[in-house]
């Protein structure tokens, strides 16, 4: 039996193989070889290639996106589970038709663009405090993890003194995505979902006696509702307020995290970027696909399906692994290159079909002016010592870069 036959045949997510979290990409590519639709557990399958997940993404007919029936035991009926099962990504059509047109409302192209000057300033005074520091700051608790909050924040328009638990919470609710929860993860989470939702009906009651500005905050869009009647239920609304803040802080905090460290790790690229920034809309894509912040998706089977040869009886659990699909040889050349200037790069970092990431424009903004002004203003950065990895299997991502700035 060959090393990666080997692997395949013994791979289990619960608990991972030794080395996983740090380096999964071995195993992704042994399973993508020797195992593409390997079984997990009593009707839970994993796949990795690129293909079927694109055929997964497509088709909501065929794959359900509706978690009731994986929630319910893991979760039981508590704050996670009322949560994961009303917000927008765990829902199908019509449900999760109805209210991602609503939400898609107030993250129009305009409003994406309208926040570039916000983000800027931001960016800005993250480098200028920083710099001020003359040693060593952290990448992820001094830039990365402090800028998606932010520009969430004034999303929402959260006033900024109340903005302190939001990254908690957030990593809390996330947390209990993981394959396995331990019971303090399982509390922290229903502690940050029944906190943030009890926070977030005074943010409510106050916009609703006092309203925003709808082309700059999204909250008093989304209570405004739409003029054909599409309203968000009560429930609906801090749900998903919830959601927008999840969706958009972790994964993003990982996607600037990891470009900084993997632009360290490849000098060349670094090179090459600094000698042509219009490359930094691609390279912020090749992070993305390279390390993708979110390495895992979910589906089931609402009906009896093949796929890749193997037959799935109708309720099985499919593990989407993003990860392995974009370094798979079949749709990117020489996939284990971190290459800027990949095109194209057909990457799920964002999943795909009616389901694909519906703050996509808001992230990529964020990475790509977090990576430019970075670069402007440190082009000699080095990390010193060795990054914390976050020790998560869903999102991919570190807790610290040290990291010592130069001009």
């Amino acid at each position: 039996m060959s090393d990666g036959t080997a692997i395949a045949a013994g791979f289990s997510l619960t608990p991972p193989p030794p080395g996983f979290i740090d380096d999964p990409f071995p195993v992704y590519r042994a399973l993508r070889e020797n195992a593409p639709v390997k079984q997990i557990g009593d009707n839970a399958w994993f796949l990795t290639r690129h293909a079927d997940l694109a055929r997964v993404y497509k088709d909501t007919t065929l794959f359900s996106s509706d978690k009731k029936a994986e929630f319910a035991p893991k979760f039981g009926d508590g704050y996670l589970f009322r949560h994961h099962t009303t917000s927008l990504v765990f829902n199908d059509p019509p449900l999760h038709t109805r209210v991602r047109r609503i939400l898609a409302g107030a993250l129009t192209p305009r409003a994406v663009q309208a926040l570039e000057p916000d983000v800027i300033a931001l960016v800005d005074r993250l480098l200028d405090e920083m710099e001020k520091t003359g040693g060593t700051v952290d990448l992820i608790e001094d830039f990365a993890a402090a800028i998606p909050v932010e520009v969430i924040g004034n999303l929402l328009d959260v006033p900024h003194d109340e903005r302190g638990p939001l990254r908690d919470w957030s990593l809390a609710i996330l947390g209990a995505l993981e394959p396995a929860l331990t019971q303090e993860q399982l509390q922290a989470g229903e502690d940050a979902v029944r906190d943030f939702l009890a926070y977030l009906e005074t943010l409510v009651a106050r916009r609703r006696a006092n309203p925003g500005d709808p082309d700059r905050d999204m909250l008093t869009r989304l209570l405004a509702g739409e003029s054909d009647g599409g309203r968000l239920s009560e429930e609906e609304l801090l749900q998903n307020c919830v959601f927008i803040l999840n969706a958009g802080h972790e994964t993003t905090t990982n996607l600037i995290g990891n470009a900084l460290e993997l632009l360290d790790r490849f000098p060349d690229e670094r090179a090459r970027l600094l000698a042509d920034p219009g490359l930094v809309p691609s390279a912020v894509e090749e992070a993305l696909r390279f390390e993708s912040s979110n390495q895992l998706g979910n589906r089931r089977t609402a009906v009896p399906v093949e796929i890749g040869g193997v037959q799935l009886p109708e309720g099985s659990s499919l593990t989407l692994c993003i990860g392995a699909a974009n370094r798979d040889p079949a749709v990117f050349d020489d996939p284990e290159r971190f290459d800027i200037g990949r095109k194209p790069n057909r990457h799920f970092a964002f999943a795909s079909g009616p389901h694909q990431c519906i703050g996509m424009a808001v992230a990529r903004l964020e990475g790509r002016i977090a990576i430019e002004r970075f670069l402007s203003r440190f082009p000699r950065y080095r990390l010193e010592g060795t990054p914390v990895r976050s020790q998560r299997i869903r999102f991919r991502g570190f807790t610290s870069i040290p990291a010592r700035l130069e001009r």
